[in-house]
């Protein structure tokens, strides 16, 4: 009888061996939810970068996505605009009526261009009297005059274009030298002497 005590005594203590305590089981299940909550976490962290990126893409898309045309289509302005300038007034004001309607045709697709490029957000760059601004600009040459401050456009040779904050085509130009330096351009991050030796 004694034996059999014993033995109904040592298969609960088994049992008690091959299961963990509830403490090591609450441990680890505890331990698996965290787990399962930071990967949950990450995932919708993830998940939302990659919306904002995407709606960030679409609209830079939106934006400059027809910044390749609008270069194509610059020198069609460019063309128009000096095959009128190339027109002086005294042969307009004594054209006949064929030539008339030619150059007010022109006139006219230069100005519906123009609208074109400013309902895309296309803008013209002609500087003349700002102050040079590589970012926007690009010199040709220096003008000396001791009239005008030191590194302001004084002659505009190609009118330049951006869309948005990018430069489709830089303005080129002649900047001064000569006159009293230019007081710095807001925001372009340079102070004192460093904006003295542009």
């Amino acid at each position: 009888m004694a034996d059999e005590t014993n033995d109904a005594e040592q298969v609960p203590d088994e049992q008690a061996e091959a299961a963990p305590p509830a403490a090591e089981q609450i441990a680890a299940l505890a331990a698996a939810v965290d787990e399962l909550r930071d990967k949950f976490l990450r995932a919708v962290a993830e998940t939302e970068n990659v919306r904002k990126r995407a709606e960030r893409e679409v609209a830079e898309a939106r934006a400059y996505g027809i910044a390749n045309f609008a270069r194509d289509v610059i020198g069609v302005a460019d063309n128009l605009s000096r095959a009128l300038e190339a027109i002086p007034p005294e042969a307009r004001a004594s054209a006949d009526e064929t030539l008339t309607a030619l150059l007010d045709g022109i006139d006219l697709t230069v100005r519906e261009l123009n609208k074109a490029f400013h309902k895309h957000g296309i803008r013209l760059l002609d500087p003349a009297g700002e102050k040079f601004d590589p970012n926007f600009h690009q010199a040709m040459f220096e003008v000396p005059d001791a009239n005008v401050p030191a590194g302001m456009v004084v002659q505009v040779v190609q009118t330049g274009y951006a869309i948005g904050d990018r430069v489709l085509r830089p303005a080129l130009v002649g900047v001064s030298k000569g006159g009293p330096r230019a007081a710095p351009a807001a925001g372009n991050g340079q102070t004192g002497a460093a904006a003295n030796e542009n």
